[in-house]
């Protein structure tokens, strides 16, 4: 019962820590667009077009 003495406090702060962590998160606009990544990974405009003579080879 004496380990409850050190645990339930540990559990406490890590429980706190993580809280802060979201809360730090959400005031640094990390969630601002959720979205974005979703349409960024469809987005080829950096991809150069492959020439059709190159293509057949």
């Amino acid at each position: 019962m004496k380990v409850l003495l050190y645990l339930v406090p540990i559990a406490l702060c890590l429980g706190l820590m993580g809280l802060g962590a979201f809360l730090w998160s959400l005031r640094s606009g990390q969630y601002d667009d959720l979205d974005g990544a979703a349409v960024r990974i469809l987005d080829d405009s950096d991809v150069e077009p492959i020439d059709d003579a190159r293509a057949k080879g």
